[in-house]
C-alpha cells in the first residue's frame, strides 16, 4: 500500500495543528460559531443529533492491520468503544468529544490516516472495487491510478470551495463493484482495439433526494490523460455549477440541466483548451505509484485437501464458505469477507475488540491487509485455502462470521435517527426487525442474492434508490413513514428503483419486505432466476397487489 513520504507526513501534521489551535480558540470564545463550523467540516467533524461525529479517510478502502488496529483504539480511548463503517469505505466516529478531536487526528497521523476532505464542498474520498487487485476479472489493479488522482486533489487550490461536495469512483473490472454509475465522476479502466490501457468516463451519478445515474461523456480517454480531463470536468462544474440552491447544487443537476452531450461538448472545448503537458501522467510516475502495490509473496503450498472435508463434516463452516469466501485469482487463496452484520447489531458497526480480531488475522494469516466495502463490511483479500478453517472459527468467536454476504440480511443501513441529524425516521430498528424475519439461513438461502438498500433520509446515504429493494424513511407529520422501490441496481445494468406505491407506517415495513420476498419466490423462473431480473421480467404489478390488496380490489 502507499505509504507517505516527508511531504505527506508534514502536510497531514501541520494541519493537525492547524485544527488543534482552531478548536482551542474556539473553546475560548474567540471562533465564532459559523466561523469555526468551516474549519471542522473541512477536517471531518460534523455535529449530530447527540455529539459531533468524526468521519475519517479510508483512502479506495485500503487499511493496514497497523491502522485498523489504531481505528480500534480510537473507539476504545475516545468513543464508546465502536466505529462505524459507511457505504464511502469511510469510519465514523459518532461519540467523540469536540476537544479531543485534535487528539484523534493526532493519533491518526501517526498511522498515516486522516480526516481531511472527508466533508465539505470538496473532492472527497476517492473509492474502488474492494477487490482490487486480487479479482478474477480484472484488467489491471486500479489503486495505483486512485492514490494517484488522491494527490492530485488533496487541497487543490481551484477545486477546495467548490459549488458542493464531489466523489470520484474507479472501476477496473468487467463486474462494477465500485458504485461507479451513482458518482459524480465514474471512471472505468479499460482497453481500445489497439490493446491501449485508458478510461471510459462517466459524469453525473449521484443519489440523495434527486437521484440520477451517470452518463458516458468520453469512451476512450487516453491513460496519459486522466488529470488534464479531470481538471477539464472540474472546470465546468466549479464555473456553472449552481451555489445558490444547495439541493441543486450537484454536478449531475448541471449534467441534466444542459443534457448530456452539451455537458460533454463544454468538457472537450475546455479539455483542448487545457496544458496537457503539465498534467500529463509520464510512465515513470505511473511506475512508480505502480510499485506501492505490488503483488504478495503468495506460498505455493496455500491449497488444502481438508478444505472440502471440513465443510462436509461441519455445516456451519460450509455456510461461512458458501457465502462469505469468494474466489481469489492466485491459486490456493481465497477472499474472506467479514460480515458486519448479525442480530442486534447496527449494520457496519464494529468495535475495537473486532478491529483488533481482523487485524490480527491479517497479520498471522494474510499480509496485513484489509479492505473495506461499500456493502459496510471488511475483506480479508489474500487467505490461504489451508487457514480458511481457522480464520471462521476465529471469526464466528467474536461475531464477525455470518454467512449472509449478499443476501437479505446484509443490508445496507444508515444510522438514520438514532444518531443522524438529518434523518427523518429511524433505519436501524427497521433493519433489526428485518434481520430478526429472515435470520433462518434456509430461508435467506431460498431467496438467493439480492440487494437490500435502506436511508433514514432523502441523502441517501444507505443507497436506497439503486437497492433491489430500497426502504427511505420520511416524516409524516411527525411520525416516521416508509417508502420502498424495488428494481434498483448500482452494478454494470444500473438502474433507479422504482416506487412501489403509498409509504408504509414503522410498524408495517418488515412486513411488507416479507410480502415482497414472498410474491418473488412465488412468480419467479426457477431457483435461478435472481430477484433483479425477475422484477424486470414481471413488472411493478404482482408486487405492488400484495402489498395494496384492498386497493387493488376496489380498483
Amino acid at each position: 500500500m502507499y505509504r507517505y513520504d516527508a511531504i505527506d507526513k508534514q502536510l497531514v501534521n501541520e494541519r493537525v495543528a492547524q485544527f488543534r489551535d482552531q478548536t482551542q480558540r474556539y473553546l475560548a470564545g474567540d471562533i465564532p460559531d459559523e466561523e469555526f463550523k468551516a474549519l471542522r467540516l473541512r477536517n471531518g467533524l460534523y455535529i449530530q443529533r447527540f455529539a459531533p461525529m468524526l468521519r475519517v479517510a479510508i483512502p479506495y478502502g485500503l487499511l493496514s492491520s497497523d491502522q485498523l488496529r489504531r481505528l480500534g483504539h480510537i473507539a476504545r480511548t475516545y468513543d464508546k468503544g465502536y466505529g462505524h463503517f459507511s457505504t464511502r469505505q469511510n469510519i465514523q466516529y459518532n461519540w467523540p468529544k469536540l476537544e479531543e478531536a485534535p487528539d484523534i487526528l493526532a493519533e491518526l497521523a501517526e498511522v498515516e490516516m486522516h480526516a481531511i476532505q472527508t466533508s465539505g464542498n470538496c473532492i472527497r474520498n476517492i473509492s474502488t472495487d474492494h477487490l482490487a487487485g486480487v479479482a478474477r476479472d480484472e484488467l489491471v489493479d486500479p489503486r495505483p491510478y486512485c492514490e494517484l488522482t488522491r494527490q492530485w486533489s488533496t487541497f487543490h487550490p481551484e477545486f477546495n470551495w467548490l459549488p458542493r461536495k464531489f466523489k470520484i469512483a474507479f472501476s477496473a473490472s468487467t463486474t462494477d463493484r465500485a458504485a461507479t454509475a451513482v458518482h459524480d465522476i465514474g471512471v472505468h479502466i479499460v482497453k481500445n482495439d489497439a490493446g491501449e490501457l485508458g478510461y471510459r468516463i462517466f459524469v453525473g451519478g449521484g443519489l440523495g433526494r434527486m437521484p440520477m445515474i451517470g452518463h458516458c461523456i468520453r469512451e476512450f480517454l487516453p491513460e496519459a490523460d486522466l488529470f488534464s480531463y479531470l481538471e477539464a470536468v472540474m472546470r465546468i462544474y466549479n464555473r456553472l455549477g449552481r451555489r445558490d440552491n444547495i439541493h441543486r447544487a450537484r454536478v449531475k443537476v448541471l449534467v441534466k440541466a444542459t443534457g448530456p452531450e452539451a455537458f460533454r461538448d463544454m468538457v472537450e472545448s475546455e479539455w483542448q483548451q487545457i496544458d496537457h503537458a503539465q498534467y500529463r501522467l509520464q510512465p515513470e510516475d505511473i511506475a512508480y505509484m505502480k510499485s506501492f502495490f505490488p503483488a504478495p509473496d503468495y506460498a505455493e503450498d496455500a491449497a488444502s485437501e481438508d478444505y472440502q472435508r471440513l465443510q462436509e463434516q461441519d455445516s456451519a463452516f460450509r455456510a461461512f464458505v458458501k457465502r462469505n469466501v469468494h474466489a481469489h485469482r492466485q491459486g490456493g487463496y481465497k477472499v474472506v469477507f467479514v460480515s458486519l452484520k448479525a442480530k442486534d447489531i447496527a449494520p457496519g458497526d464494529a468495535t475495537a475488540e473486532q478491529m483488533e480480531v481482523v487485524a490480527d488475522l491479517a497479520d498471522r494469516y494474510g499480509f496485513g491487509e484489509i479492505r473495506t466495502t461499500h456493502d459496510q463490511n471488511l475483506v480479508l483479500p489474500d487467505i490461504a485455502e489451508k487457514d480458511v478453517y481457522a480464520v471462521w472459527q476465529k471469526l464466528a468467536e467474536h461475531g464477525l462470521a455470518t454467512p449472509n454476504i449478499g443476501l437479505v440480511t446484509d443490508l445496507i443501513c444508515c444510522p438514520g435517527l438514532d444518531f443522524c441529524s438529518l434523518a427523518n425516521a429511524g433505519s436501524i430498528g427497521v433493519n433489526h426487525e428485518i434481520f430478526e424475519r429472515f435470520d433462518a439461513l434456509d430461508y435467506q438461502y431460498d431467496v438467493g442474492p439480492i440487494k437490500l438498500k435502506m436511508s433514514g433520509c432523502m441523502n441517501g446515504c444507505g443507497h436506497h434508490s439503486v437497492g433491489h429493494i430500497g426502504i427511505l424513511g420520511v416524516d409524516k407529520k411527525g411520525q416516521e413513514w416508509y417508502q420502498i422501490t424495488l428494481g434498483g441496481s448500482s452494478e454494470n445494468d444500473a438502474t433507479l428503483g422504482d416506487r412501489t406505491g403509498p409509504s408504509f407506517d414503522r410498524e408495517d415495513v418488515a412486513e411488507a419486505v416479507e410480502t415482497i420476498i414472498r410474491t418473488y419466490l412465488d412468480v419467479r423462473e426457477g431457483e435461478e432466476e435472481r430477484f433483479l431480473d425477475c422484477y424486470r421480467r414481471v413488472g411493478m404489478a404482482p408486487f405492488k397487489a400484495a402489498l395494496y390488496p384492498a386497493k387493488e380490489k376496489a380498483a
